[in-house]
């Protein structure tokens, strides 16, 4: 992971790295993974897994009364943070998703492009319950990924198929996107869960 988290430092060094601002198809995926989040209206408390430059980030930000940010890679989090400057509502937590918590639930969990880069299912598995046990009663998780054929082609354990099915393990699919673009990588599943489970 270490030589993982390197690789996407240099990356952050970019203008736009991946992409995220100018391809079209991050555009429309990230309008898409907008759509979801908003499904019940406006988001007291949120938490988005994984920030890269900020640009999804800086689309939901306005939409949450808080939002808490969390991502391994230090730049990601300083980039993300200055693209967010004119918002006070935001909370910066550099840290390993399987290690991260939070003292309230959240009622909106967004982790789009990030499980893939856990070693295996047994850490994918150990970060979704990790994730699960922050979601509130009736809160969603919204999950995008690319598809488990590319994040293999690509050298990953498992992509979009995979995490899909571990987190209707335990939550309800309440809704589901298939982006696709010009490039063979250019292939997305989102999804949208609700935790229909009630605390004790």
């Amino acid at each position: 992971m270490d030589m993982t988290y390197r690789s996407l430092d240099r990356e952050l060094t970019a203008e736009d790295p991946w992409r995220l601002d100018g391809n079209p198809f991050e555009r429309k995926r990230h309008a898409e993974m907008l759509r979801l989040s908003l499904t019940p209206g406006a988001v007291k408390n949120a938490l988005e897994v994984g920030c890269a430059a900020g640009a999804f980030t800086e689309m939901l930000a306005p939409h949450c009364q808080r939002l808490t940010v969390v991502d391994v890679v230090p730049r990601a989090i300083s980039r993300a943070k200055e693209r967010t400057r004119q918002w006070s509502h935001m909370v910066w937590v550099v840290s390993d998703i399987q290690r991260f918590s939070a003292a309230e639930p959240f009622d909106l969990i967004v982790v789009a492009e990030v499980l893939y880069y856990l070693a295996d299912t047994v850490e994918m598995r150990a970060a979704i319950r990790n994730l699960v046990g922050m979601l509130a009663p009736e809160g969603l998780l919204v999950f995008g990924s690319a598809r488990d054929a590319n994040c293999r082609r690509w050298g990953h354990a498992a992509g979009a198929e995979t995490v899909i099915a571990i987190l209707k393990e335990t939550l309800i699919e309440v809704g589901r996107v298939h982006c696709q673009g010009e490039s063979v990588n250019e292939d997305c599943l989102l999804a949208c869960f609700r935790n229909s489970i009630q605390p004790n």
